[in-house]
């Protein structure tokens, strides 16, 4: 915390609609703060900014030297997205710092939009040390009462954590409740991660979070409970250095989402706005999709494994795949993906992921010469070529995926031979994984070395016109601007921990408000059969949803890359609500948030980018509620039919959760539908114009 200076010098703005107010101000030892006001509340008192390095400290003994303002409203068209057009409209200021000796210069650039706020610190060639080994930063976001808070444990290496909801105060009890794994947890019982949300007594919503992630580690806070403060915690790797950083340079954006309303934080752009505009020049090649995979029956309890053999590591050093024991539970098979294949085309679903292809899962961790996965070479019951041809005659693409172990050094060895075998063989995308520890040791899933590692896969993929689709890999930051081959990434507790103990109807009533504000995820909707006991192999997780809920969750969780993520009998047991799965589009025009409430409810309407049908998609946490949906937002020069999927009377997510029923209603804009969600339920919607 800071003492506030008093007739210091001071620069400020304000928002385009003059709601948001920022000040910028310089302690009586040179040392900048900030704050920010909404509405005449104060959203962040005054509150550190500056780095400290082992070479410059850039926190104190400056004076304003001068600052830049200018004011920008443009429009940009994303590739893909929630908005076939998307403002960018924000007034900023650069704030140029100079020390008295003329020894130490820096920028802090603030844009000030309508919906909240963005910095960075820009850092020019000095007189002085132009190599800086970056201790720490020390960004303060600072507040003025114990407000609600609704964030997840600061970790180095994982983000699959579910949402407390808890106060400034009562933090420390609530992250006691987790496994206290991560180095970040022993440091600091009070650390979480962005984005995170807060929610003030009098109403205004603010979610902390950062854009364009790049040569720099992700950013955790430390909270202060006693004094409600957060102070910037960086990634370090495991010397303790937080980044080496040549200048010029600059730090990514830290952010700040500010409303009264929640449903503006749900449809805040700010983030990807703060991104620099697409890379690759032609982006034709890059085609949202809609999936199947070979993957839910290695976690459903049928025994099944990604692994061929069961005696991998019995045999160290073996090439010879051929020679191993088929283990007779390897899904990844020619027969089994063929039937996969036939399943996309018959339903026009676009791609088939199919995990556990490659060789090396036998030996997980890479004991084998430090090498484990091998990206170009399937195993024997793979049969490659045979499977390439057999599903582009049926139209359907093949999803590569590249497990690494977390082996990033060797899967950055092999990035070229697996993105030439990938086009080679008809693939367009893959999905990565980085389950486990970091090689190199000395890194964490969110260090320097791994964002970097990240954008470099991207790049190189975009080389080779590849979409990406990242696992536990450093949470997103709206790079999918820059690079929109990265379509989603997971960097969350996602749909698979449905069978690992179930995620609460809450949880996916909480994404949308915080992880989803950096960019997509893979969250994998779609499962329809919700007991994992009915697999009958001992497991009893069960998941926090209805099957309605299921559908919903194509519109309240966004993504141009969507699994339906079930088995495929399972899909053939309700034929008729596998059809809004099929029908659902994952790309759109535009979306109009209608209810939300964090970590409550969520109500969104979405126009297709390719039809003029709309559709709705509405959930609820472990409440029932009745949703009211307010057509406002159709046309007027027409009336429309409305095809619902929604909960029975009796369902409910626990006791009841497959009890659906599909009913159509004629509406028009005037139209106010009362719609009853079940307790963890949810209903979609799809809006067809009427022709006559």
């Amino acid at each position: 915390m800071i003492a506030v200076a008093l007739n210091m010098a001071a620069v400020s703005i304000t928002s385009p609609d003059g709601n948001l107010v920022l000040h910028v101000e310089l302690t009586p030892q040179g040392a900048p703060y900030y704050t920010l006001d909404y509405k005449n509340k104060p959203v962040v008192t005054a509150s550190a900014l500056g780095l400290k390095s082992e070479q410059l400290d850039l926190t104190n003994g400056f004076r304003i030297a001068s600052t830049d303002t200018m004011s920008v409203d443009r429009t940009w068209e994303p590739v893909w997205g929630e908005y076939s057009t998307i403002r960018d409209n924000f007034n900023e200021m650069a704030v140029n710092l100079i020390d008295k000796d003329h020894q130490r210069e820096f920028t802090i650039r603030f844009r000030l939009f309508n919906d909240g706020l963005g910095f960075r610190y820009e850092l020019p060639v000095q007189k002085g040390p132009n190599h800086l080994t970056l201790k720490d930063e020390v960004t303060e976001f600072n507040f003025n009462g114990d407000h609600k808070l609704y964030c997840i444990p600061g970790d180095y290496d994982t983000d699959e954590y579910l949402w407390s909801e808890t106060t400034f105060s009562k933090l420390p009890e609530a992250l006691s409740n987790y496994a206290r794994h991560s180095e970040a947890q022993r440091v600091n019982g009070t650390t979480i991660q962005t984005p995170m949300l807060l929610k003030t007594d009098d109403g205004l919503y603010i979610n902390v979070h950062e854009a364009a992630l790049d040569g720099y580690p992700a950013m955790l806070l430390d909270v202060d409970t006693e004094n409600y403060s957060m102070k910037s915690h960086l990634v370090p790797d495991r010397l303790g250095v937080s980044a080496y950083l040549q200048m010029p340079f600059n730090t990514p954006w830290r952010t700040l989402i500010v409303s009264d309303d929640a449903r503006d934080i749900l449809a805040s752009q700010l983030v990807l706005n703060l991104n620099e505009p697409c890379k690759i020049e032609d982006t034709s090649w890059i085609k949202p999709m809609k999936f199947v995979g070979v993957w839910w029956e290695m976690f459903t309890g049928y025994q099944k494994t990604w692994a061929y053999s069961d005696d991998g590591l019995a045999k160290p050093g073996i090439t010879d795949y051929t020679k191993l024991t088929p283990n007779g539970r390897h899904p990844a098979n020619t027969e089994n993906v063929k039937k996969y294949i036939d399943f996309a085309a018959k339903h026009g679903i676009d791609g088939v992921l199919v995990e556990g292809w490659n060789e090396g899962w036998e030996d997980w961790g890479g004991y084998r010469k430090n090498r484990q996965f091998r990206f170009d070479k399937p195993y024997p019951d793979f049969d490659l070529p045979a499977l390439r041809d057999y599903a582009k005659e049926k139209g359907v693409k093949l999803i590569m995926h590249h497990e690494t172990a977390a082996n990033a050094a060797d899967y950055e060895l092999q990035l070229d031979s697996a993105f030439r075998f990938m086009k080679n063989n008809n693939y367009d995308a893959v999905k990565t994984g980085y389950v486990g520890a970091i090689i190199p040791r000395s890194e964490h899933h969110t260090s320097q070395w791994m964002v970097d590692h990240a954008r470099h896969v991207i790049e190189k993929a975009a080389d080779y016109q590849i979409m990406i689709d990242s696992h536990e890999a450093p949470r997103p930051t709206g790079l999918c601007r820059t690079y929109p081959n990265w379509l989603a990434q997971e960097s969350a507790r996602g749909g698979e921990f449905e069978s690992m103990g179930g995620n609460p109807p809450s949880h996916t009533c909480m994404l949308p408000f915080t992880r989803l504000k950096g960019g997509p995820m893979d969250y994998t909707p779609g499962l329809f059969e919700t007991k994992m006991s009915y697999y009958n192999e001992g497991k009893d997780s069960q998941a926090g949803t209805t099957l309605a809920r299921q559908l919903a969750l194509y519109l309240t969780m966004p993504s141009p890359i969507q699994m339906a993520c079930d088995l495929p009998e399972n899909y053939d047991r309700f034929p008729d609500a596998f059809q809004f799965i099929k029908d659902v589009p994952v790309d759109w025009a535009d979306s109009k948030y209608l209810e939300a409430e964090p970590n409550q409810y969520i109500t969104v309407a979405r126009l297709d980018k390719n039809s003029d049908d709309w559709y709705v998609g509405a959930i609820t946490d472990e409440n029932a509620r009745t949703a009211t949906i307010d057509f406002s937002f159709l046309p007027k020069d027409g009336t429309y039919t409305a095809t619902i999927y929604e909960d029975a009377p009796d369902a409910h997510w626990k006791d009841n959760p497959q009890a659906y029923r599909i009913r159509t209603i004629k509406v028009k804009p005037g139209t106010k539908l009362k719609q009853p969600l079940a307790p963890g339920g949810g209903a979609a919607i799809r809006i067809v114009k009427n022709t006559k």
